[in-house]
């Protein structure tokens, strides 16, 4: 019976289905033992692309070298994504994910994200943005940055751009002027596997903050399969109108396994004349919080930047404080 070196070395002269490389180039084989007794080989392969139709193909030829050619009995296959490793993702030490999401548009919450990101920085974290809000990415503009395609380093990997310390992925560095996204399902996924796969992320990240899109959809799901840890952060106005469909968005967030870690109440109030107004009503954050059993984190009141930026608030600013505040809560809260 052949050891677990010979079933190898005949293993890594298949090839890749997408590369062309064989295996003893791509280093696919992750892991092969054979068991004797039972006449069988189980094997762990990396591969470019793992759908069903790649890994069908695959088996076929595995089984061919192990049955027929070796003389086993038994194959147990698995596989794995060969980029993950190499990824963000695959980092055993990686960052924590906190997604931002609201169940609605034009509550704010890329700005709060975007403001979340910047306070982070500031207690010394090292933090990234992946803009997945790809029909409304609006990222880029919050932090200055020209709507142009990334760096890539030499192989082939893209370098998110930097701003106020915080590195960036958006789908706006890849649309040419006002030009709208009109993608369905299977576009969206790919974009986000480029953010995930195919970012050069600075190795020392520790918190990367993704906006999600409002609502529920496609990318929410495909969240889920990317980073089932990723804790949710939902976001809401004291309006009824957007805290009903914020408790929807938390809902589908328990649904997909993530956790949620807290409600952010943005455009709370208005200080006026040394008077607090509630031009959105009242209590909106605090019925979310409710439903979902968790608490309201922070109440950011609706303001304008004074030190000239037209979202970013500076730690003078008392805005900028409370995005402190905010900063420092999540921390404790994910220790």
């Amino acid at each position: 019976m052949h050891d677990e070196s010979t079933v190898r070395s005949a293993i890594e002269t298949l090839k890749d289905p997408v590369s062309g490389k064989s295996f003893k180039e791509t280093g696919a084989v992750k892991f092969v033992s054979v068991e004797k007794d039972a006449k069988k080989v189980n094997v762990v392969v990396a591969l470019d692309v793992v759908d069903d139709k790649t890994k069908a193909t695959m088996t076929r030829q595995l089984a061919k070298v192990v049955k027929i050619d070796l003389g086993f009995s038994g194959l147990s296959v698995d596989y794995q994504l060969a980029k993950l490793e190499k990824s963000i993702l695959g980092r055993h030490d990686g960052p924590m994910y906190i997604g931002i999401a609201s169940g609605k548009g034009g509550v704010g919450k890329s700005t709060v994200a975007a403001n979340l990101a910047l306070a982070l920085t500031r207690i010394g974290k090292k933090i990234g943005i992946i803009d997945a809000d790809i029909y409304g990415s609006s990222i880029p503009t919050l932090f200055d940055l020209d709507a142009k395609a990334p760096k890539a380093t030499e192989d082939k990997k893209m370098m998110p751009p930097t701003s106020h310390g915080v590195q960036i992925m958006s789908t706006g560095f890849f649309l040419e002027g006002d030009k709208p996204v009109m993608w369905r399902g299977p576009m969206l996924g790919k974009m986000l596997n480029h953010f995930f796969y195919d970012t050069q992320w600075d190795e020392e990240i520790d918190i990367m903050l993704i906006d999600l899109p409002p609502g529920t959809g496609d990318v929410a799901i495909d969240i889920q399969k990317l980073i089932p840890a990723c804790k949710m952060l939902i976001v809401t106005t004291p309006h009824k109108s957007a805290s009903r469909v914020a408790i929807k968005a938390g809902y589908a967030a328990r649904e997909l396994k993530h956790d949620v870690i807290g409600v952010v109440e943005n455009m709370s109030h208005l200080e006026h004349d040394g008077e607090r107004l509630m031009p959105f009503g009242e209590g909106g954050g605090e019925d979310v919080a409710k439903k979902l059993d968790t608490r309201v984190v922070a109440n950011i009141p609706l303001a304008q930047p004074k030190d000239g930026h037209h979202s970013l608030f500076s730690m003078e600013e008392d805005t900028g404080v409370i995005y402190l505040g905010l900063a420092n809560r999540l921390i404790k809260t994910l220790a």
